[in-house]
């Protein structure tokens, strides 16, 4: 198991300690995305208008719907991965299905020819036997 990790970070102007297993890369990309999403609501009079309780509401509100959105955008990927893997092994498949139908086809042309080659060859004979009969 990894061992923990502390982190000071800057959020809201404010240093936090963030602890976990997460690497101190991590928890500056956290703290960054906060204070991102931080200046810009902080741009909107309507949001700077409201109480701050409301606004950390509001902010938390958002981040949890642009999860939420994430989420179902990794799940809808996943079966589309899926799907396509499926699409693969279904061409996989059928790709060595024709393979074979092509070897077995190479080789019946081969005996066909083989045999096309003898019956040349008894055509000659006969018509030989034939003009010296004649």
């Amino acid at each position: 198991m990894d061992s923990k990790v502390d982190a000071e970070v800057l959020i809201g102007g404010k240093v936090y300690t963030l602890s976990g297993y997460e690497s101190e890369e991590y928890f500056q990309k956290v703290a960054s995305y906060i204070n991102n999403k931080m200046a810009e609501y902080g741009k909107m009079d309507s949001f700077k208008k409201l109480p701050l309780d409301m606004q950390n509401v509001l902010m938390q509100i958002n981040i949890a719907d642009e999860y939420f959105k994430a989420k179902k955008q990794i799940s809808i990927l996943e079966e589309e991965v899926k799907a396509k893997e499926k699409e693969l092994y279904d061409l996989k498949h059928e790709l060595i299905s024709c393979q074979i139908k092509l070897e077995n086809s190479e080789k019946n042309v081969r005996n066909l020819n083989t045999e096309l080659q003898e019956n040349a060859k008894k055509i000659v004979r006969l018509e030989t036997e034939l003009k010296g009969k004649n």
